[in-house]
């Protein structure tokens, strides 16, 4: 895909694309939703795991 830019328009992808801020794993797992509540249904009511 990159091919059918014009050479601007890479330059500006490529600026975009660098990253600004580094996140540790922590905060790339909590951004994934992995340390949120389970629930599940039991008998019709939502239970907590």
């Amino acid at each position: 895909m990159k091919e059918h830019f014009s050479i601007a328009d890479k330059e500006k992808l490529a600026a975009i694309s660098v990253e600004k801020e580094k996140l540790s794993r922590r905060d790339i797992l909590e951004l994934m939703g992995t340390n949120r509540d389970t629930y599940k249904r039991v008998r019709g009511s939502i239970k907590r795991k």
